[in-house]
């Protein structure tokens, strides 16, 4: 082993030092009439023959660039290029040592078109006034490589082992290709299955409400959005990916996803089926569907999982067998008059053997609770997503967006459950079957109006947006509770249960900005929210006599009903600078609160009045190109529920019941959020700083009682001073090197928060601190090595008052290794290695265990077809088994994994652009 260690050592740092004959080239770029430094301006280098792009930088605030390069004796050119400036060439027929140009005068007022500007060529990067922007064609990626692999290549786009993607420490939470959703808007879909060479350009911005679109505000998100624009000669064809695999232990995949363009309409269709815990089109490069079950998870490291409009398909526990299909569609109907619509089908089928051992703190002493059960889920959704934009002049638009969902779920339960004091006496136990059919229908809606008016800055805004949703449960139960202390009866049931819920919620917003000056605006404007739910619930038990469910059970059974109105008048100004923007809202929330039940033959009619101040303020400041700081501050209130509220005793499950406080107050907080990043293009390192925190003057938390046999009875109660903060440090750093690529990445955070509740009438504090590290490193050589080891620590501990126990603590190691190999030509090998400890897991829950994913392929046909063969979970370790520090609970759990399986698949490709299929061809230029 140490041999092998030492020899694996000499190769690594062999290869680092090869060729390590470099150079730099340095100067200053101003204005050749002002003199002054030019900031941001673009400084590249390709050779002569080919163009290809060598190496890139950017001016710094004193105009000042220095561009590392290797020796060359081939004539190369030298550009530079800002907006607004004509470009700058000079040819240098070689390059044997370091070049010092001095001065370079650029001559402003190149042609221009707004902010288009007619160029020759573009720049591999530039920086306009709100937007970063990446020319695709000066970054090389692999032949075949999808849209994933391109951002991998982008400085300072950090794509994480989870899938999250930074653009310079800040989080990316939309995707969009030509301006528009593919499929929905976090665009995984489009990073994992469109090609990376149709694309020209990869724009970066500030997330914007649909609000700030159509106004023209700054944007008030602290998230980014990344735009993908088609190349127009790709902007007309079709490309298709068709994968199928079948695998040992019955396991297989199969996926479809046909994509046609032209001009602005764009058709996709996408199907899958799989038993593997994976959606089927989210697909990894290397280890197709099986990417859902790769270590990469805090907690269900097996389970994959996938979002789409706000809507989860496949994940959770269990092993799940999920069937999609889906259709995505946008075109420009008129002029002025855009669409874009999707709708999906899945059907999912999920076993799950759930194991639980609880620990619930008292003053007095503490209990166990262990579970055991067998779940099974059956569930189908239907949802429908369209959006119209109608641009009715040069000042006036308006925007739909509608939205449809059909769901229908079956879940069934059996569970055997009891519970031990601290002593290890019996409490109680309980064997139960349960059965649970559900159907919800859904539909929400948003309207945007913009009337822009005849001066800069002055407009007028409409929105209305509904939200209505209903569900239908039926259930039934089976179970027996039996009771060994105290003097409770023992709980044997045999009844069914149908449930109705409705709810509707309609808010109307009205906005008129005023401009006063250049930079500063007054906006007033009103908020009108109307929500009403209700639930109806009947219950009955089994009467032997007639052989049917037929006794309704009273105590079972309740209407409730909630009714809120809040009206919001309020009014705000803003400060937008070329440097920083300023936004700040306040005024009176004036809410009418009215619930209603039926209980046992008693009525209840509770209404309340609130007159309450509001203030939201953002504070986004640009101290240059790279550093940044962003502030919000937000004072809010929330209505408790109808249930939290009314005095109905709900005894669903005979172990828990709940009941309302009809003199709850509502929940107060104070919300603050700060981020400062740095990051410069030119070293192309960075790093950032984040920390926020919810403060609440009020808060709704649970106040349980516990009887001598576990039994629990919870209502609420109002709390103060309690709060929940999180901060955070990322630092980034990318070194290139020849064929060398190094990219280095470190971060930490920590989560402190104040829980308080009751427990028997006694008020307890549970103070938590949660710290996180994390390291990532990744070494690539050219297209045929990338190696990327990450290390991942977690702490949590909890301190408690009042409680028989003082506090509690547990750390999770993760350890992750990812190695692709490119080499020889049209093979592709994959190893994703992974090590996992919890401390402080129960007896009888494993603490750790490795997860080890492989995968071997081969492309042949002109690169057309993909032959692979995988194994997932190689050494047959994989488990989930998850602890959970709650303020009165520590938990721990186990679920259901998949195991060791092998599988063979197939993929076909099928590209053509403009009529012609695609050519093979070698790449874009060097970086």
């Amino acid at each position: 082993m140490p041999k092998f260690t030492l020899l694996f050592a000499f190769l690594f740092f062999s290869i680092i030092s090869f060729g390590q004959t470099t150079t730099r080239l340095k100067g200053k770029v101003i204005n050749s009439e002002t003199k002054l430094p030019i900031e941001s301006a673009t400084v590249y280098l390709s050779y002569v023959k080919d163009s290809t792009v060598i190496d890139y930088t950017i001016t710094d605030r004193n105009g000042l660039f220095s561009l590392k390069t290797k020796l060359t004796d081939k004539p190369t050119l030298l550009k530079v290029s800002a907006l607004g400036f004509s470009d700058y060439k000079k040819q240098i027929e070689k390059i044997a040592s370091e070049i010092d140009l001095e001065t370079v005068a650029i001559i402003e007022g190149s042609q221009m078109l707004g902010e288009i500007v007619v160029r020759s060529e573009a720049p591999p990067v530039r920086i306009k006034k709100d937007t970063l922007e990446f020319n695709v064609a000066s970054f090389k990626v692999r032949p075949d490589s999808n849209v994933e692999t391109l951002l991998k290549q982008l400085p300072g786009v950090e794509v994480g082992s989870d899938g999250k993607i930074t653009v310079n420490g800040k989080e990316v939470n939309q995707i969009l290709v030509n301006g528009k959703p593919f499929f929905d808007k976090d665009g995984k879909v489009a990073l994992q299955n469109l090609p990376s060479e149709i694309i020209k350009k990869v724009q970066i911005t500030d997330t914007k409400t649909k609000k700030e679109e159509l106004t023209g505000k700054a944007a008030s998100s602290d998230n980014a959005s990344i735009n993908l624009t088609i190349d127009e000669n790709k902007n007309k064809g079709l490309f298709a990916k068709f994968m199928a695999g079948h695998g040992s232990d019955k396991r297989y995949e199969s996926s479809g996803l046909v994509n046609y363009f032209k001009n602005k309409r764009k058709i996709s269709v996408l199907a899958s089926s799989n038993n593997i815990n994976s959606t089927g089109f989210s697909m990894d490069e290397i280890f197709d569907n099986m990417g859902g079950g790769r270590n990469t998870s805090m907690y269900y490291t097996e389970n994959g999982g996938f979002s789409l409009n706000g809507m989860r398909f496949g994940g959770g526990a269990g092993i799940t067998h999920s069937d999609m299909v889906g259709i995505n569609y946008s075109d420009e109907w008129a002029k002025g008059f855009e669409t874009n619509g999707s709708y999906f089908f899945n059907n999912q089928n999920t076993k799950n053997n759930n194991r639980v051992k609880q620990i619930n703190f008292l003053p007095a002493g503490d209990f166990t609770t262990e579970s055991n059960s067998n779940t099974k889920t059956e569930a189908y959704v239907h949802n429908a997503n369209l959006q119209f934009e109608y641009k009715i002049d040069s000042t006036t638009t308006l925007s739909f967006i509608p939205k449809f969902t059909k769901s229908k779920s079956k879940y069934n339960e059996v569970m055997f459950q009891s519970s031990r004091d601290e002593n290890n006496n019996l409490l109680n136990e309980s064997n139960s079957s349960t059965f649970n059919d559900k159907g919800s229908d859904g539909f929400t809606s948003e309207i945007v109006f913009n009337k822009s008016l005849n001066k800069r800055g002055r407009y007028l805004n409409f929105s209305l947006t509904n939200d209505n949703k209903k569900d239908e449960v039926f259930a039934s139960n089976q179970s027996a509770t039996i009771f060994h202390q105290g003097t409770d009866p023992d709980d044997i049931r045999n009844q069914i249960r149908n449930s109705r819920n409705l709810k509707d919620n309609y808010t109307l917003d009205f906005d008129y900005s005023e401009p006063l000056k250049d930079s500063l605006s007054v906006q007033v404007g009103m908020n009108y929210n109307w929500i009403k739910s209700s639930e109806n619930r009947k219950a009955f038990d089994y009467d032997e006599i007639t052989q049917s469910y037929s006794d309704v059970n009273e105590n079972l059974t309740n209407d409730i009903s909630s009714t809120a109105k809040t009206f919001k008048p309020n009014v705000g100004f803003n400060i937008e600078k070329k440097k920083f923007n300023f936004y700040l809202t306040t005024g009176t929330s004036l809410i009418q609160f009215d619930n209603h039940s039926f209980y046992l033959g008693s009525l209840t009619n509770l209404s309340k009045e609130f007159v309450l101040p509001f203030v939201s303020t953002t504070f986004n400041y640009k101290i240059s190109k790279s550093k940044s700081i962003w502030l919000n501050y937000r004072y809010e209130s929330e209505l408790p529920s109808a249930s939290q509220v009314l005095p109905v005793e709900d005894l669903t499950n005979p172990l828990y019941t709940t009941i309302g406080n009809p003199n709850l107050d509502l929940n107060k907080n104070h919300y603050l959020y700060f981020s400062f990043r740095n990051f410069d293009n030119a070293t192309r390192s960075g790093y950032s700083f984040y920390f926020g925190g919810n403060y609440y003057d009020s808060q709704v938390v649970p106040s349980t009682t516990f009887g001598n046999n576990a039994k629990r009875t919870t209502t609420y109660k109002n709390v103060e001073d309690t709060y929940y903060t999180w901060s955070g440090l990322n630092w980034n750093k990318t070194i290139k090197k020849e064929a060398n690529t190094f990219k280095f990445s470190a971060g930490t955070g920590a989560n402190f928060s104040m829980s308080k509740g009751f427990a028997n009438n006694e008020m307890y504090d549970a103070f938590g601190v949660r710290l996180r590290l994390r390291s990532m490193f990744t070494y690539e050589y050219g297209e045929l090595l990338t190696i990327n080891p990450s290390y991942n620590y977690t702490y949590n501990t909890t301190k408690y008052t009042n409680f028989s126990i003082g506090s509690a603590s547990t750390y999770q190691h993760q350890f992750n290794i990812q190695t692709t190999n490119y080499w020889p030509k049209n093979w592709v090998f994959g190893n994703d290695f992974g090590y996992t400890y919890n401390s402080n897991i129960a007896d009888g829950f494993k603490k750790d265990f490795y997860l080890w994913n492989t995968s071997l392929a081969y492309n042949f046909f002109d690169k057309k077809m993909t032959a692979k063969v995988k194994v997932y979970d190689v050494l047959n370790q994989n488990q989930s088994t998850i602890r959970t520090i709650a303020p009165s609970t520590i938990r721990d759990e186990e679920n259901t994994v998949l195991k060791r399986y092998l599988m063979f698949s197939l993929t076909y490709k099928i590209e053509r652009f403009a009529g012609k299929e695609k050519s093979s061809r070698s790449g874009r230029g060097m970086y």
